[in-house]
C-alpha cells in the first residue's frame, strides 16, 4: 500500500511536464502579461510575490457585490503558467462573475514542493475573501477551480485542514464555497476500494513537504463539503477515472453535491483542447445553478 501512497503525484509530475512546457512557450514571459486583468499581490514568500490577475467585466464597482472563481492551473506542482485557465475567466466575467487566475510557487521556479502549493492556494482562497469588500465580490460566494495539480489545489482548499502558515489569518475562512475541477488529482493515499495497479512508487513524505494523507483531499471529505462539478476524461492514465469516481462517491456519502461528467477516450488534460466547448458550457451550467451567473436568455 506504500507503493500507492502517492500515484497520482508521479504521474502528474512526469506525464504533464511536456505538456506544461508547451503551454509556457505560449506566455510571453514569467509572470505571463495578461491584457484587460488587474493584478495584485496576494502573498509574498521571502522574495517572492504571488500574484492574481482578475478579470471583472464592470466597469465600476455597484452596490451589488458579484461572485467569483479562483483558478489554478496544472503541471505537476512544477511548472505551468496561470494563463491556463484565462479563456475561461473571460468568459465567467462577461457573464457576471469576477474570475481570477492565479499563480503558486512550484518546483521549477521556487524549489516548492506540493505542501507549499497547497498553502499559497489556501492563501489565495483566503486573501479574495478577506478583501471581497474592496473588490466587490460577494465572500459567501467564492468557488476554486483548477486542472491536474491545479484541481487538486482546489480540492485541498476545500478540504484540508492544516498546511497554513503562522502569517494566515485563521479568522478567515480559506474554504472555498464551490469547486470546479477539470482532471483534477484528488487522491495521494491508499483508500478502501481503490486498487491502482501499475504505477510508479509515488511520492513520500519528502517529496510531498508533508505526510501523502495529509495532502488527499479524499481523505478530508466531510458533511458540508461544497457544491461540486468534476470534468474528467475516461481514458486519463495520469490521474485514473476510478479515483474521480470514488471521491464523487464520499461526496455524496456525506450529502454534498458532486456531478461526475465522464469523456469517453478522452485523456488527460483533454478540457482545453477537444472537449473547450463541451466543458465551458457545462461549467456555465452549474454555476448558473448555483446562482453564481444568471440564467442565459431563450
Amino acid at each position: 500500500m506504500k507503493k500507492f501512497a502517492a500515484i497520482l503525484a508521479v504521474a502528474l509530475c512526469a506525464a504533464l511536464s511536456a505538456q506544461t512546457k508547451k503551454a509556457d512557450k505560449k506566455t510571453t514571459g514569467y509572470p505571463p502579461v495578461i491584457e484587460g486583468a488587474k493584478v495584485e499581490t496576494y502573498r509574498k514568500v521571502g522574495g517572492t510575490e504571488l500574484k492574481v490577475w482578475i478579470f471583472d467585466s464592470r466597469q465600476k464597482l455597484t452596490d451589488r457585490p458579484l461572485p467569483a472563481i479562483v483558478f489554478f492551473f496544472g503541471g505537476g506542482w512544477s511548472s505551468g503558467s496561470p494563463t491556463q485557465f484565462e479563456g475561461q475567466s473571460r468568459h465567467l466575467a462577461a457573464r457576471g462573475m469576477v474570475a481570477i487566475v492565479a499563480d503558486y510557487r512550484v518546483k521549477t521556479r521556487h524549489g516548492a514542493k506540493p505542501a507549499d502549493c497547497v498553502s499559497d492556494a489556501k492563501a489565495c482562497v483566503r486573501w479574495v475573501r478577506a478583501n471581497a469588500e474592496r473588490l466587490g465580490i460577494d465572500p459567501n460566494r467564492i468557488a476554486a477551480g483548477g486542472g491536474s495539480a491545479g484541481g487538486h489545489l482546489a480540492g485541498a482548499t476545500a478540504t484540508l485542514p492544516g498546511l497554513d502558515t503562522a502569517d494566515d489569518d485563521k479568522k478567515i475562512s480559506g474554504v472555498p464555497d464551490a469547486l470546479v475541477l477539470f482532471n483534477p488529482g484528488l487522491v495521494m493515499a491508499p483508500f478502501p476500494g481503490l486498487d491502482l495497479k501499475g504505477f510508479g512508487a509515488g511520492l513520500d513524505k519528502e517529496r510531498f513537504g508533508c505526510e501523502p494523507e495529509q495532502i488527499s483531499p479524499i481523505h478530508h471529505v466531510k458533511k458540508g463539503a461544497p457544491p461540486t462539478i468534476i470534468f474528467h476524461g475516461k481514458a486519463d492514465s495520469t490521474v485514473p477515472y476510478a479515483t474521480v469516481e470514488k471521491f464523487a462517491e464520499v461526496m455524496k456519502s456525506v450529502g454534498s453535491r458532486c456531478e461526475l461528467v465522464g469523456y469517453e477516450g478522452q485523456p488527460h488534460g483533454f478540457f482545453n483542447k477537444a472537449k473547450y466547448d463541451e466543458t465551458l458550457a457545462a461549467t456555465d451550467a452549474f454555476l448558473t445553478s448555483l446562482g453564481y451567473l444568471p440564467a442565459k436568455a431563450r
